[in-house]
């Protein structure tokens, strides 16, 4: 049954992706359940990391989809600007996304790593606030708020936040190994 869900979510992805390409008149993120349901179900279903990390990359770019074209345009540049180590830069960018699509769970989620990265780290925990508020499915923010709550200290809270971005993607890369080492701050070597 899994692989037949898995099966029949690959097979419509190609009309999904033309969807999101269409204008956005109107779409938010109400138009976009019903497609994301689907593609959580199969998520958790997967069954082998490749069928999930496709997964994955449909449920982020209808999430990326979910903006404006023109914040769709900054969400992407702030993105290299992260990868490049340019994160004033990315911070802006991500700013600019927000105000023009504030109800895009991912540019909330762009802009927390960005405050990260800038060390500001009750600001990035403001805004995965914001992002889990707007996509409480959003296993990225919750992997994301999971590092910051390790980095501060608080494994315990590190590791729920862990689970719960597992609950959602099960096959979500380095899970196992990290849900092992927080578990054993956490709860102890008894483990």
């Amino acid at each position: 049954m899994r692989a037949v869900l898995v099966l029949l979510v690959l097979l419509t992805a190609p009309g999904l992706a033309l969807a999101q390409q269409r204008p956005a008149a109107g779409r938010g993120a109400d138009a976009a359940r019903p497609d994301l349901d689907t593609l959580f179900e199969a998520l958790k279903a997967a069954p082998d990391e490749a069928s999930a990390a496709m997964v994955e990359s449909r449920i982020r770019a209808a999430w990326v989809a979910q903006a404006s074209p023109a914040a769709v345009l900054l969400l992407r540049r702030g993105a290299r600007n992260l990868a490049a180590r340019t994160n004033d830069e990315a911070l802006e960018d991500f700013d600019a996304a927000i105000i023009l699509s504030p109800t895009s769970a991912e540019a909330w989620h762009q802009r927390a790593q960005a405050y990260a990265a800038l060390g500001d780290a009750t600001a990035a925990a403001r805004d995965l606030q914001e992002a889990l508020r707007l996509e409480p499915r959003h296993f990225g923010a919750l992997m994301t708020l999971s590092i910051l709550q390790e980095e501060r200290g608080d494994a315990r809270a590190a590791l729920r936040s862990l689970e719960a971005a597992m609950a959602l993607y099960p096959r979500l890369p380095g899970g196992d190994q990290r849900l092992r080492e927080l578990r054993r701050k956490a709860e102890g070597d008894a483990t």
